[in-house]
C-alpha cells in the first residue's frame, strides 16, 4: 500500500475514533506529512474499519522504511509523533472528559481509557500478549514489554529523566513531550484533599484500566493523614476503581520515590478479597478493623466516615512506622535510615471505606542484603525486583524472560532429562515442578509449572511479612486500644 493511501486510512481512524473534526482534517493529514519529510502525496480516498491503528502504522511504517525515510528505523518514535498529530489537545480531552464525568464516572474513565487505547499511548495489543493465570488464589502475569529492573538503583534511574525538564517520568511536563515518546499521552484533572492531582493510564499496565493519580506539584512520596483523605477522594470520585499507594521508601514502594502518586484502575485484586482472620474494634470507632487472612501482613480499616478513618489510619500508621522487635528483624531505624513504611489501598464497597494498611519493612541484614522482607534469594530465579504495591495486593508482575526459560524446563520435566548447568539457578523451581508433575501429568507440564510459580509467589508475600503470625499483628492492634469482637 502507497503512503497516500496509508495517510488516508489513519486520518479517516481518526475521524472515526480520536474525535478528529473535518474542520482540522486538512491540518491533521499535512502534520502527518510533514512528520514522514513531506513525501509525494495524492488523495486517495482510502478508508479505515480498524478499531485500532496497529495494523495501520505497520502498514505505513514498513512503506516508509523501504523508501528510506528518516526515522523510519526508529518505529516507535515514529509512530509516537503520527499519532500525537492525530490526538485531541489536552483542553478537548479534558473538556470531553469532564462532559461525560458530570454523567457517570465509570462513563467517564471507560471513554478516557478507550481514547488512550486508540490514540496507541496504552499498547493494549501487546499487553494482551502477556500470559495471565490464577493459581493459589493469585493473579501471576508475565510482562514481557516491560524490562526487568534487579538492581533497585538502575530500577530507580530507568524512571528519572535527565536534564531536568520534566524533572522526572511522571510529572504532567511529559504530557506531549518527545522524552520518552509521550507525546500520545493526555491526562485529566483530579482534586484531592483540596490539592491538584491529575490522572493518567499506564502505557504497559498490569491490569485493567491500570492508571496513576499524580500530585501536580513534583514532590516527594509521603504517607501522612492526608494520604488516606485523598485516597477516599478518589473512590468517591471513581467508586468503580481501587486505588492505593506505595511505601515511600526504597526496596519496598514504587521506584519513582521523587514524585508522589497513586496506582489504581478497574481491577479488585485477590487481597480485597481476602477475609478477615480476627475482627476487633475500639471504643468511640464507629467502624472496626480486620486483620485480614492473607500471607502479607494487612490490617483493614472499615467505616463510613472518612475522617473517622483516616484517624484511625493514622494511628496506626504512627505506630507501625516507630515500632521495634528486633526478636523478629524489625528495626525502625539505623544508619541507612528509616526502614518502616506503610501502603495504604482502598475500594468502596456496601460497608463503606475498606482501607487495607500493609505494614513493610525494607531493613536489610548480612543474609539478606536485598531486604529481610524481601523475596528472599531461593525465589530470585523467579522474582528479585521490588515487591510494590500491586503485588503486595496479590497481581504479580513476573519478568517476561521467563516464558523461555520456563517453557524449555517444563520440556526438560516432560522428557524426563536434567536440568543444564546454564539453569541450576532454576533448581528449586525444576525439583518442585517435577514433583508436581510426577504426581498429576494430566495438566502436563505447563499446568504444574503454573501451580509451582502459584507457590512461590505465595512463598514470596509470606517472605513480605513482617509479622509471620497474625496472632503477632492481632497484638500490635491491642496496644492501639482495639479489642476483638
Amino acid at each position: 500500500m502507497s503512503i497516500s493511501a496509508s495517510v488516508d486510512k489513519l486520518i479517516d481512524y481518526a475521524k472515526a475514533n480520536l474525535g478528529l473534526a473535518p474542520e482540522n482534517e486538512i491540518c491533521a493529514r499535512n502534520a502527518v506529512l510533514d512528520i514522514l519529510g513531506s513525501p509525494d502525496y495524492a488523495y486517495t480516498g482510502e478508508k479505515s474499519r480498524a478499531s485500532s491503528p496497529d495494523e495501520m502504522l505497520k502498514e505505513l511504517l514498513a512503506e516508509c522504511a523501504s523508501q528510506g525515510i528518516e526515522d523510519a528505523d526508529d518505529e516507535e518514535q515514529l509512530a509516537d509523533k503520527i499519532m500525537g498529530a492525530l490526538t485531541l489537545s489536552p483542553h478537548d480531552i479534558r473538556r470531553s472528559f469532564s462532559q461525560k464525568l458530570a454523567q457517570s464516572s465509570k462513563a467517564a474513565t471507560d471513554w478516557f481509557y478507550d481514547y488512550c487505547v486508540k490514540n496507541d499511548y496504552v499498547k493494549k495489543s501487546k499487553l494482551d500478549k502477556n500470559p495471565r493465570f490464577e493459581e493459589n488464589g493469585l493473579i501471576i502475569t508475565i510482562n514481557k514489554a516491560k524490562p526487568e529492573f534487579r538492581d533497585p538503583k538502575k530500577a530507580a534511574s530507568g524512571n528519572s529523566v535527565r536534564g531536568g525538564y520534566p524533572k522526572c517520568a511522571i510529572c504532567r511536563e511529559n504530557e506531549g513531550c518527545p522524552v520518552r515518546n509521550k507525546r500520545t499521552l493526555r491526562t485529566v484533572d483530579l482534586m484531592l484533599d483540596g490539592e491538584k492531582w491529575f490522572w493518567q493510564y499506564s502505557p504497559y499496565g498490569y491490569f485493567h484500566q491500570h492508571g496513576i493519580a499524580v500530585n501536580c506539584e513534583h514532590t516527594p512520596m509521603h504517607v501522612d493523614r492526608s494520604t488516606f483523605l485523598k485516597l477516599c477522594d478518589f473512590v468517591d470520585t471513581f467508586p468503580h476503581y481501587f486505588i492505593g499507594c506505595n511505601a515511600p521508601l526504597p526496596r519496598i514502594g514504587g521506584s519513582v520515590l521523587a514524585h508522589d502518586h497513586f496506582q489504581g484502575g478497574g481491577e479488585i485484586l485477590p487481597m480485597h478479597r481476602a477475609g478477615a482472620y480476627k475482627t476487633l474494634s475500639l471504643e468511640e470507632f464507629e467502624g472496626f478493623a480486620e486483620v485480614v487472612d492473607w500471607a502479607g501482613t494487612v490490617i483493614r480499616i472499615v467505616c463510613r466516615d472518612r475522617n473517622c478513618l483516616a484517624e484511625i489510619c493514622e494511628l496506626i500508621r504512627a505506630k507501625w512506622v516507630d515500632y521495634e522487635d528486633k526478636a523478629l528483624g524489625i528495626i525502625p531505624y539505623d544508619d541507612q535510615g528509616a526502614h518502616n513504611a506503610v501502603s495504604p489501598t482502598v475500594v468502596k464497597t456496601a460497608r463503606g471505606y475498606e482501607m487495607s494498611m500493609i505494614l513493610r519493612s525494607n531493613v536489610t541484614s548480612e543474609r539478606y542484603p536485598d531486604g529481610v522482607f524481601h523475596a528472599h534469594p531461593e525465589f530470585h530465579s523467579i522474582k528479585k525486583e521490588s515487591i510494590g504495591l500491586i503485588e503486595a495486593q496479590g497481581l504479580f508482575i513476573l519478568p517476561g524472560r521467563l516464558e523461555e526459560q520456563l517453557s524449555e524446563i517444563e520440556k526438560i520435566i516432560e522428557r524426563g532429562g536434567q536440568l543444564p548447568p546454564e539453569y541450576s539457578r532454576f533448581n528449586l523451581v525444576y525439583s518442585e515442578a517435577k514433583a508436581i508433575y510426577e504426581g498429576d501429568k494430566a495438566g502436563g507440564a505447563h499446568a504444574a509449572m503454573q501451580r509451582e510459580l502459584g507457590s512461590i509467589c505465595g512463598r514470596i508475600l509470606q517472605n513480605t511479612a513482617v509479622f509471620k503470625d497474625k496472632q503477632q499483628t492481632v497484638k500490635f492492634m491491642q496496644e492501639l486500644g482495639f479489642r476483638a469482637i
